[in-house]
């Protein structure tokens, strides 16, 4: 039997700064050791301040995740000695007089099964190490301690993943959730990492570290467990330790012994009081919380009739999910949903996809609008949405300057079905029996128009020009 728990890292990315000083949370826009000061850096005499905006983010988190909130938490020292550690100590949450943390047991759905959450701790980013050289022979490591200090929020589960798939589909699913409350982009780099404890046939867990994404740790599960299936299963013992996963190989090396919580010397944090949770505050934060995606998914299916598949799509990804609630109407929501998950998802599928497209609410508006009244043709609406991803220009201004409009005057478009029924006689006698062929020379008007025929008026034209 295969255990595997997690240990994820997020950063409260949505925050104005770090977790005890002023410093901007946002350290990636900085030089390298630019975004420091003596609080983050443990300078004698500097005195920690709470941020208490982390606290309510990170509650927030706990309470999505069904967690149970206490009515007071405590920051304790971990104590490690470690180049990215600029104190010598990391500032952090642990349950040793009850449940002090900011979030205690919870779970979340995968599926039909139930992962367990053990706690939901707010501690601190320690700094980030840099590797220099080309070999393990000249390699070099710098730190750059811009990172230090960041809020981060440690979500521990219990060890209910069974194989690398379901650890991957929580990940996935915890990732939704967070950037729908808006408290964090998993997508920025770093901002969202995990490491696995792995166990099988209830033997000694071995934790993976150092892990880059959540494909790598799906194949990092998986080797793991093949390593140590193939121990087992000559009898060589597995020993308790953390191992590396290391991206070049493809495989996890031994890195350290593993640590027990008694090796840190966690104590009280002298220098952070005990904080008392106001219910009400409790209570002001929940009714501050977004629609859950859950929650989203059955409205969409429910009110609109968009069918399930769509509205999961719609309701998981926070950027479509905001298109679609600023965009849509009680008549074009259909519409709308059919834009973006069959011809926008593929053009704005990355980060930097969508920061540099001009695509706005109000473009999806007018487009979605504009197929449902036949000013365009669902062909040339896909033209049009290259156009404004790429200049931001009005619908109108584009269908003009690319004569994507649809061809609508019946004359004009009486005399190009004419033209199909004498070119197509085939088709045509084959028509008469069999309904379904028209749309054999409905395609052809829409070749001859480039696509611009309204295809209703197409299709009325041909039926009586035919005599069906």
């Amino acid at each position: 039997m295969t255990m595997i728990g997690l240990e994820i890292h997020c950063q409260l990315t949505n925050l104005n700064s770090k977790l005890f000083c002023s410093c901007k949370a946002n350290y990636r826009e900085f030089e390298i050791n630019e975004n420091i000061c003596p609080i983050c850096m443990g300078l004698p005499g500097s005195l920690p301040r709470l941020n208490q905006e982390a606290v309510k983010k990170a509650t927030i988190i706990a309470m999505a995740l069904n967690c149970s909130t206490p009515e007071k938490i405590a920051f304790f020292r971990k104590n490690y000695f470690y180049p990215d550690s600029p104190k010598n100590f990391q500032t952090t949450q642990l349950n040793i007089y009850g449940d002090t943390s900011v979030g205690g047991t919870g779970s979340i759905m995968v599926g039909d099964k139930k992962i367990r959450i053990t706690r939901i701790q707010l501690e601190e980013d320690p700094g980030r190490l840099i590797y220099e050289g080309s070999s393990s022979k000249n390699q070099i490591t710098l730190v750059d301690y811009n990172r230090a200090g960041t809020p981060l929020v440690e979500i521990v589960t219990e060890p209910d993943f069974e194989t690398p798939k379901e650890v991957r589909d929580f990940l996935n699913i915890l990732s939704d959730i967070l950037t729908n409350l808006g408290v964090a982009d998993p997508s920025l780099e770093g901002a969202m990492r995990a490491d696995a404890n792995i166990s099988i046939e209830g033997g000694k867990k071995v934790e993976i570290k150092n892990i880059g994404s959540f494909h790598d740790l799906e194949k990092a599960t998986h080797f793991e467990i093949t390593r140590q299936e193939s121990l087992h299963s000559r009898d060589i013992e597995i020993i308790q330790e953390t191992r590396h996963w290391d991206d070049k190989r493809k495989i996890t090396v031994s890195s350290r012994s593993k640590e027990e919580e008694l090796d840190y010397r966690y104590f009280l944090e002298g220098d952070i009081p005990w904080i008392k949770m106001d219910p009400e505050i409790h209570k002001k934060l929940q009714t501050q919380m977004p629609e859950s995606i859950r929650s989203k998914k059955e409205r969409y299916i429910t009110k609109y009739n968009i069918p399930a598949q769509v509205a999961d799509v719609l309701s998981s990804d926070k950027y479509y999910s905001d298109l679609f609630e600023e965009s849509h109407t009680e008549t074009n929501a259909k519409e709308v949903a059919n834009i973006i998950t069959t011809d926008l998802m593929g053009l704005v599928d990355t980060r930097e996809k969508r920061e540099a497209s001009k695509f706005t609410a109000t473009h999806l508006k007018e487009l979605a609008d504009s197929i449902q009244s036949g000013k365009v043709s669902r062909n040339s609406s896909k033209n049009a949405l290259h156009e404004i991803l790429k200049t931001g220009k009005d619908l109108t201004t584009v269908i003009s300057e690319l004569d994507l409009g649809n061809v609508s005057d019946e004359s004009e478009l009486s005399g190009i079905v004419s033209q199909v029924i004498k070119e197509e006689s085939q088709a045509v006698e084959q028509a008469k029996s069999n309904p379904q062929t028209i749309n054999f020379l409905v395609g052809k008007v829409m070749q001859k128009t480039k696509g611009k025929a309204d295809p209703i008026l197409t299709l009325e034209l041909l039926k009586k020009q035919i005599g069906i």
